[in-house]
């Protein structure tokens, strides 16, 4: 059963009841009788199964293996000479 989170209009308190979902929701405060609205609360949620987890990432062909796979021109990648530091010398 869900947990729901109220607050009162009235005196501004919040609290938590456990009702099923058919349930009608609290309209009456516990603590001074006001109205009470319910709260939007994230719910508890949890993946389970392969690919949810961070173990399951990098297992076969990675996104990096797919973008060198699909270039087609079978070049491998080579740094440039500005990144590598071998380039021409600024003042000289």
């Amino acid at each position: 059963m869900p947990l729901y989170e109220y607050q009162c209009h009235k005196c501004g308190k919040r609290f938590e009841r456990i009702q099923a979902v058919s349930a009608a929701p609290v309209t009456e405060c516990p603590y001074c009788t006001g109205e009470v609205h319910r709260l939007l609360g994230v719910p508890a949620l949890q993946f389970k199964g392969s690919g949810w987890y961070v173990t399951d990432y990098g297992k076969g062909k990675g996104r990096d293996d797919a973008a060198q796979a699909g270039s087609g021109d079978g070049a491998k990648d080579t740094p440039t000479p500005a990144a590598t530091g071998d380039g021409p010398k600024p003042g000289k």
